[in-house]
């Protein structure tokens, strides 16, 4: 294959990152969880685990769910801001673009995770879903690109994880004390606690000061981004992406020593670590589609990937089991604690024909 050929404005292998990425969420959870019900074994038992959240300290698989989402955003950063450039859209277009976007995504995550559509306002929380997170991370790490030049972003990149764990070490949380990681004590969960009040979600989860590490996850995206853009051959990409993936992973468990590995509230440990395994996925997944040239077996996650957000939306609004239990219904009395299993895959077969159905007619859902 000759690398020197001018790269496409759009990375195969992004796409269907993206889409292996949406799986996790619109379907292997609750196939593993549903296979568990039905086999009932400790081997069944122990990968469902794995597609659950720990209770606090540590990873599981499904943790990467989020920082992937966060991270493939960041990566498409670099082509979608300069392609508007190329088009000659001026600086207050863009802006308008971005804080468009910003304001959309915000109210999507309301609307699956901040109980929009309960219109109570005893159930609504400000800041408590993966798009508001990815809406942080897209404004400010868009602002960062369209601004400042590499090295700047590398400074950015840093000081969001050094102040994010000054930030959690430094200051006293009345009743707890200085440096406390514990899900009640922690100076992340006190400062959505004393801004959000009421509205806070009720969850061991931060949000606002912990924009911090969602900034730091998405510009490690941009940096991928970045390098699959420039004229390195593809070799090369690869290469360095892995090596960048196993240097922030070990990085990451490395400062966890110190610092501790927390998802939910998204320690810097966590940012390294989880951007490392970013990275070392999209070396995998560039290697293969778009150095090698193996793509035919991507198209299932494209068709996902192409309306990622479309589909997490919808799959959160709808419950595709439920839609696809009428059809099925006659299969319980000879599945028995399978029937589950036969929903989810059922529903998961309605969602995808939705989303192939879109790819087909190039009807691709954005905001």
């Amino acid at each position: 294959m000759n690398e020197n050929f001018e790269k496409p404005t759009r990375i195969a292998s992004i796409d269907a990152l993206r889409g292996f990425d949406m799986l996790f969420i619109i379907f292997l959870d609750r196939f593993f969880n549903s296979l568990n019900e039905g086999v009932g074994r400790p081997w069944t038992f122990a990968v469902a685990k794995q597609f659950d959240h720990p209770e606090w300290f540590g990873s599981n698989i499904y943790d990467i769910v989020m920082p992937l989402f966060l991270f493939i955003v960041g990566a498409s950063i670099p082509f979608a801001l300069s392609k508007q450039m190329e088009k000659g859209i001026g600086l207050s277009g863009i802006y308008i673009k971005l804080i468009r976007r910003f304001f959309i995504l915000f109210i999507l995550g309301w609307i699956v995770q901040g109980n929009l559509l309960q219109l109570d306002l005893d159930t609504f929380s400000i800041f408590s879903n993966t798009l508001q997170a990815i809406a942080v991370g897209y404004l400010f790490s868009s602002i960062a690109y369209i601004h400042l030049k590499k090295k700047g972003r590398i400074l950015v990149f840093a000081l969001s994880l050094l102040i994010y764990t000054l930030l959690l070490i430094i200051p006293n949380v009345p009743g707890f004390g200085r440096g406390v990681l514990t899900p009640e004590g922690n100076f992340a969960i006190f400062v959505d606690h004393l801004v959000f009040g009421e509205f806070q979600d009720g969850t061991q989860y931060t949000w606002l000061i912990s924009g911090f590490g969602f900034i730091a996850t998405t510009l490690s995206g941009v940096f991928a981004g970045e390098l699959i853009k420039s004229n390195l051959p593809r070799k090369k990409v690869a290469l360095y992406l892995f090596l960048i993936g196993t240097a922030g992973l070990m990085a990451g468990i490395l400062l966890g020593i110190w610092h501790p590995i927390i998802k939910k509230i998204w320690t810097s440990s966590f940012v390294l670590a989880s951007s490392g395994v970013c990275f070392l996925l999209l070396s995998v997944f560039y290697w293969v589609i778009d150095v090698k040239g193996k793509v035919s077996w991507a198209f299932p996650l494209k068709v996902v990937g192409m309306n990622a957000i479309f589909a997490y939306v919808v799959s959160h609004v709808f419950y595709f089991p439920a839609i696809a239990e009428p059809v099925l219904i006659g299969l319980k009395q000879y599945v028995g604690t399978f029937y589950n299993l036969i929903t989810t895959i059922g529903g998961f077969g309605l969602l995808y024909l939705i989303l192939w159905y879109l790819y087909k007619n190039k009807t691709f859902i954005k905001v």
